[in-house]
């Protein structure tokens, strides 16, 4: 397989070979590519994560014990106030 790289890229991965980290230049780019797999992994695993802890609040809701939106967002500005106070 070839690949075109754009002269800054194309610098970038030399400047890896050359560092002695890597011994070639589809070492650099192997280890791009892992590393881009590693990273699409933590995001599902995040997304992950967000969707479940959406549907435990949504079951609270079924539930009937959600809080009213309003007294949320006045803790939330009291909350904040205290803090900036307190570094005041």
């Amino acid at each position: 397989m070839n690949v075109s790289l754009t002269p800054d890229l194309e610098q970038k991965v030399n400047r890896h070979v050359a560092s002695g980290r890597f011994g070639s230049p589809g070492e650099v780019i192997g280890e791009g590519l892992r590393l881009l797999e590693e990273q699409e992994e933590l995001e599902e695993l995040g997304l992950a994560h967000w969707r479940a802890q959406i549907a435990v609040g949504l079951d609270q809701l079924k539930r009937g014990e959600g809080l009213p939106g309003g007294s949320v967002f006045d803790e939330i500005k009291q909350r904040s106030r205290a803090r900036r106070n307190a570094k005041a």
